[in-house]
């Protein structure tokens, strides 16, 4: 176990390297910068403000010294938003992105396990045939489709809930389903493939000429066994849903994390968008992992090693 955790973690700090050195050198590649505009600075005011961010210094330079603040947990100063570091915005909008994030994966996890069971169960009907029609239409629609189908039904057609905005239950119940939708239908999916391919295990049937009821096999036995692939998924889902859904908070107005990526890929604030790559990733990496330690609690035939 301890062999196994130092080489995962090894290979987490290789990642983050790789991930920072290339976002820090494709983003200076890009044409512009943070305090390009149509109007143009004056000389010595552009070169005030090149010598204020370092600008003026050599590329490798720059790289070493935004590295080493890195290693320091300093991911710098927001080039557009004043007065604010980037750990500032992400204090500010992690939490936004979180609660989003909770609750589109609640209402993933809910839908999607109980629509993944009840198609194994009756497989073949006319339920299981819609269930997974509906499912392959929710993986397949972008979220932008879904979240602007949601607006012109439950906001303008029938005004069941606000067009946006962050604050109230009601602000986050849509864009929550919204987010959380396709997960749900991709969710389904692989517990219903996990159940048919668990419930033709010889266990299954021992179960039931032990004379279990069929609920009792499904919750006692078979649903354990689905959950396999689930937690494969959720580990990539999970870090894609807390930092936030970028179309979402666009659509819906809500300051997270998503929306604050946009606007610095937007507005080339290289600083923001370097952290919350970097947030990204060390969400990624680390959820992988603890989805390998849950693998051997909910399979012991799986061995870390």
């Amino acid at each position: 176990m301890i062999w196994f955790l130092s080489k995962r973690l090894f290979w987490m700090a290789v990642t983050l390297w790789v991930v920072f050195t290339a976002s820090f050198f494709l983003m200076r590649a890009v044409p512009g910068g943070p305090f390009s505009s149509e109007k143009k600075l004056p000389p010595q005011v552009k070169k005030n403000i090149e010598h204020r961010y370092h600008f003026d210094e050599p590329l490798v330079q720059q790289y070493a010294r935004e590295l080493g603040n890195a290693l320091h947990g300093d991911l710098g100063i927001s080039f557009r938003l004043e007065d604010f570091t980037v750990n500032d915005v992400i204090a500010a909008g992690f939490p936004k992105s979180a609660t989003l994030g909770v609750l589109a994966l609640a209402f993933a996890m809910t839908l999607g396990f109980t629509a993944g069971v009840v198609s194994a169960v009756r497989r073949g009907s006319p339920l299981d045939f819609m269930l997974i029609s509906a499912a392959t239409v929710g993986i397949a629609l972008p979220s932008f489709v879904v979240a602007g189908l949601a607006v012109m039904l439950f906001v303008f057609v029938w005004p069941i809930f606000p067009a946006g905005g962050f604050g109230s239950l009601p602000q986050v119940v849509l864009p929550s389903l919204c987010l959380g939708a396709p997960y749900a239908a991709e969710i389904a999916r692989l517990v219903r493939t996990g159940m048919l391919d668990v419930m033709g295990q010889d266990y299954i049937r021992t179960a039931y000429a032990k004379g279990l009821m069929t609920r009792a096999v499904i919750m006692r036995h078979a649903l354990k066994g689905a959950m396999l692939p689930v937690v494969s998924y959720l580990g990539p889902a999970i870090s894609g849903i807390i930092t936030g859904s970028m179309v979402i908070e666009s659509i819906f107005a809500i300051p997270g994390l998503g929306y604050h990526f946009v606007q610095a890929a937007l507005q080339k604030d290289y600083t923001l968008a370097m952290g919350l790559v970097l947030l990204d990733t060390t969400l990624l990496v680390s959820l992988n992992l603890l989805v390998d330690v849950i693998y051997t609690l909910l399979d012991p035939r799986v061995k870390l090693e």
